[in-house]
C-alpha cells in the first residue's frame, strides 16, 4: 500500500532529525576523523616512498654485480690475451693483441668508474630513506595520538551513536529509494544539512527566502510534496505564529497627598 503525502513527510521529518542528531555527535568530534585520514594517507605516502627508495637500492645492488662480473670477464680476457702475446708470430699480432688488452683495461676503469657513481647514488638513498623514515616516525606518533583522541571523544557517543544509526535505517527502510536519493541530494548540497525545514515566519527555515502564501497552503494541505524554488529543501509544514494578546495595563491610583 502506497503511503500519502502526509506519512512519507512524516518520515522524512524523523529522518531529518536522527540525521541533525548525528551531525551534532559528529561536530563534537570536529575536525578529527579528516585529520586522521590525512595522517594515515601521509603514513602510506612516505611508507611507500622508504619501499621504492629500497627498491632502486636493490637495482643498483644488482647492477654494481653486473658490473663487477663483467670486470672479471674483461681480466679473463686480458689474460687470454697476454698469453696470446707470448706465441705471436710478428709485430702485426702483437699490437692487435696489445690493442685488444688496452681495450678490456679501459672497459675495467669504465666499470669501475660506474661501480664508484652507483655506490655514491646507494648512499643517497640511504640518506632518503633515514630522512624519510624520520618523517615517518613522526606522523606515526602524530596519527598515534589522534586516533587516541578520537576513540575517547567517539566512546562518550558510541552507544548513543549506534542507536541513532540503527533509527535512521529503519526510518529510511519506509521511504522509497528515489525520495531518498533526492533527500540524500539535497541534505548533502546543504551547509547545515537541512534537507526538510518548516516554513518559518513565511521563510523557509533553509535559506529563509520567502514562501509565497499560496505554497504556504499548499504545505498546509500535505497533498503534495513542496520544495522551496529557491534551495531545493522539502517543506514539511508551516510553523504558525501565536500572538498572545495583551491584557490591559491597569494604571494604578494616585497615592494619597500626606
Amino acid at each position: 500500500m502506497d503511503s500519502t503525502v502526509a506519512q512519507k513527510l512524516e518520515a522524512l521529518t524523523k529522518l531529518q532529525s536522527i540525521d541533525s542528531e548525528l551531525d551534532e555527535i559528529m561536530k563534537v568530534r570536529g575536525a578529527l576523523p579528516d585529520e586522521v585520514m590525512d595522517l594515515e594517507d601521509e603514513v602510506a605516502g612516505y611508507e611507500t616512498r622508504v619501499g621504492n627508495h629500497q627498491s632502486a637500492i636493490d637495482e643498483l645492488e644488482i647492477a654494481i654485480t653486473n658490473h663487477k662480473t663483467a670486470i672479471k670477464d674483461a681480466e679473463k680476457l686480458i689474460a687470454k690475451y697476454e698469453e696470446q702475446q707470448m706465441n705471436v708470430r710478428n709485430n702485426r699480432e702483437y699490437d692487435a693483441i696489445t690493442k685488444e688488452v688496452e681495450l678490456q683495461q679501459l672497459e675495467i676503469q669504465i666499470l669501475e668508474k660506474r661501480i664508484k657513481e652507483t655506490h655514491a647514488k646507494i648512499d643517497a638513498k640511504n640518506n632518503e630513506i633515514e630522512d624519510t623514515k624520520n618523517s615517518l616516525d613522526e606522523r606515526k606518533k602524530d596519527l598515534e595520538n589522534k586516533k587516541s583522541e578520537l576513540a575517547t571523544i567517539t566512546s562518550e557517543s558510541e552507544e548513543e551513536e549506534a542507536k541513532l544509526r540503527k533509527g535512521r535505517d529503519k526510518a529510511a527502510s519506509v521511504i522509497d529509494e528515489r525520495l531518498l536519493n533526492s533527500y540524500n541530494k539535497v541534505r548533502g548540497n546543504a551547509r547545515n544539512g537541512l534537507a526538510v525545514v518548516s516554513v518559518k515566519r513565511g521563510a523557509c527555515g533553509g535559506c529563509f527566502n520567502v514562501v509565497p502564501p499560496q505554497k504556504q497552503a499548499e504545505v498546509r494541505e500535505k497533498k503534495k510534496l513542496i520544495v522551496c524554488e529557491h534551495c531545493g529543501r522539502i517543506l514539511a509544514d508551516v510553523e504558525e505564529v501565536v500572538v498572545e494578546e495583551k491584557k490591559p495595563v491597569r494604571r494604578r491610583k494616585a497615592a494619597a497627598k500626606k
